[in-house]
């Protein structure tokens, strides 16, 4: 009986501590489901401000280069009808300021959802128009300067504006190349500046659209598009507004003024056949036979101008890229005021932005337009020029949809030895030059989209990117050059780092020697005219050969 009570008493005891246990567990999970509870109640405190900008163009949805949307359904295109609810046009007025619009004009500010062409925005009504600040007559017009849009919470700049009316049949749009919070970009107003009899000016403010270019790595700040939609009835003669403004707050004074560039007025009657646009020169770059090699051997490629944009340039690269200027073969274009951490807060020196600003500078000057970086060549194997290329493509497959021809990418790495026939060369100028020193490429091209580069039509054209058009005008894509026509040579360091790249299969690809002698002598004629005057060095003397052998590659056919 004792043994038996003293084994229930355990027992009892036993039970009391699993409970216990229990009691103890059940604790636990109620302090970490309320830990979990708080953790998500502070989580959307700290997101609400980007939530409440969702409704932008981005809307935070966008993760680097991929759409992670409802169904990876990307943002609708450009051409839309844009507009502004009441709620905001009384906060942007500011508080304490009663807005009275009649029941049509609160009907006119609703924002629909329309798809399709562009077709005119609601303006502010006349009587409040009249109460916005006036134009400061001090406040510079530019069309190439980095400039703020004051009254944001987040760093927000424009830079350029262009007039696009290629979709549709209404007055169009204004297209401001700008740079801006990659997340739910706050929302802004355009202010157009017309011109009356005289000096007088007059203006017209409509609610825009901010569209954040699709590569912004998912950094901070991303390049932007600011579309400002043109009014049917504008409030002088012109169609088209000389200037424009981009504000934050209706009842601060505009801090930028950009002139509005394409008007059809100003469009030449003729197009120049091929241009090439080149994203910011920075690090104070300085790299005087490379930048000369690339503008020289573009020029026997077919291009007539070379488009760069200066954030920091070396005196000798400075005076040299002065000299191409003067004499009408290149544009330098001042970009060094973007108030942006490159590769922290936006994607090297806003370079999407530079593209696009190049290809809307470009439209209606060039019949073609090639974005390429300082080491790529797009070089045509039995074709002299790209537009050689391009018309000899046209008579055999149909190109008239055609927005852009996209070229698959070799790399001509730099750790390779330097070709025999520049070692034997007694040109200094010819022996320095890296689309004759580096003849052995990667065997396996890159696959279209990857590395790739292209050459397009800059009137079907809506978004440039790096490797490939994001946007173009209903009806036109891409046509895929084959490897045997055309590729692109890049001539670079091992894109990983270190030297393992020198083992990969490679193949020797002697096609840019047909440009040699034309550019070598190209080369040095421009080296010795610029050699005092813009302090130059000497050429480096003509390399010796290298003690170790390449592997034997294969020969490119």
């Amino acid at each position: 009986m004792g043994a038996g009570r003293r084994a229930g008493g355990a027992g009892a005891r036993g039970g009391a501590g699993v409970q216990k246990d229990r009691a103890n567990m059940s604790f636990v999970f109620v302090v970490m489901f309320f830990a979990v509870f708080g953790l998500i109640v502070l989580t959307e405190m700290f997101l609400i401000d980007e939530r409440r900008g969702a409704g932008g163009i981005g809307g935070g949805r966008r993760v680097g280069h991929r759409f992670s949307g409802a169904g990876g359904v990307p943002d609708r295109a450009d051409y839309e009808e844009i507009g502004v609810s009441v709620p905001d046009l009384r906060r942007s007025l500011g508080r304490g300021r009663r807005l009275i619009l009649h029941p049509l004009q609160v009907e006119d500010y609703a924002v629909p959802r329309v798809g399709g062409a562009a077709r005119p925005g609601p303006s502010l009504p006349p009587g409040l128009e009249a109460r916005l600040p006036p134009l400061d007559p001090g406040l510079a017009a530019t069309h190439a300067e980095w400039l703020p849009v004051t009254n944001t919470r987040f760093k927000f700049f424009v830079y350029s504006a262009y007039f696009d009316d290629r979709v549709g049949a209404g007055p169009g749009l204004v297209r401001v190349i700008g740079a801006t919070r990659t997340r739910g970009p706050e929302r802004v107003w355009c202010r157009f500046w017309y011109r009356r009899d005289g000096n007088a000016t007059a203006s017209l403010t409509v609610a825009a659209k901010v569209k954040v270019i699709r590569e912004n790595w998912n950094l901070k700040y991303s390049a932007c598009f600011v579309i400002c939609p043109l009014p049917r009835n504008p409030p002088t003669r012109e169609r088209v507004p000389r200037a424009v403004s981009v504000v934050a707050r209706l009842k601060a004074a505009p801090a930028n003024r950009l002139l509005v560039r394409n008007r059809p007025e100003f469009r030449p009657k003729t197009r120049q056949p091929l241009a090439v646009c080149v994203k910011p020169l920075h690090y104070d770059y300085n790299r005087v036979l490379q930048l000369v090699e690339f503008i020289e051997l573009h020029r026997l490629l077919g291009a007539t101008h070379v488009t760069l944009y200066n954030d920091t340039v070396g005196t000798e690269a400075g005076c040299v890229l002065g000299d191409y200027e003067a004499k009408g073969l290149v544009t330098i274009l001042p970009w060094h005021r973007l108030d942006m951490i490159s590769q922290t807060e936006i994607r090297t020196e806003g370079l999407f932005a530079a593209l696009n600003d190049c290809l809307y500078r470009s439209m209606y000057e060039y019949e073609y337009v090639a974005l390429l970086d300082l080491d790529e060549f797009i070089v045509p194997r039995h074709n002299d020029t790209i537009l050689d290329l391009i018309r000899w493509m046209g008579e055999r497959v149909n190109v008239k949809s055609t927005g852009a021809f996209s070229f698959q990418n070799a790399f001509f790495y730099l750790q390779w030895n330097d070709d025999s026939a520049v070692i034997k060369s007694r040109s200094r100028a010819e022996a320095g030059l890296v689309t004759l020193r580096k003849t052995r490429r990667r065997a396996n091209l890159h696959p279209h989209k990857q590395r790739s580069k292209y050459v397009c039509r800059p009137e079907d054209v809506v978004e440039a990117g790096n490797h490939f058009v994001w946007e173009f005008i209903p009806g036109h894509g891409t046509l895929n050059v084959p490897s045997k026509s055309a590729i692109l040579h890049h001539y670079r360091v091992c894109e990983f780092g270190g030297n393992d790249c020198v083992k990969t299969e490679s193949v020797v690809d002697r096609r840019a020697y047909k440009y040699r002698d034309r550019l070598a002598r190209n080369v040095d004629g421009v080296w010795t005219e610029l050699a005092e005057k813009c302090s130059l060095p000497e050429l480096d003397p003509v390399p010796t050969p290298a003690p170790a052998p390449d592997p034997t590659p294969r020969t490119a056919r």
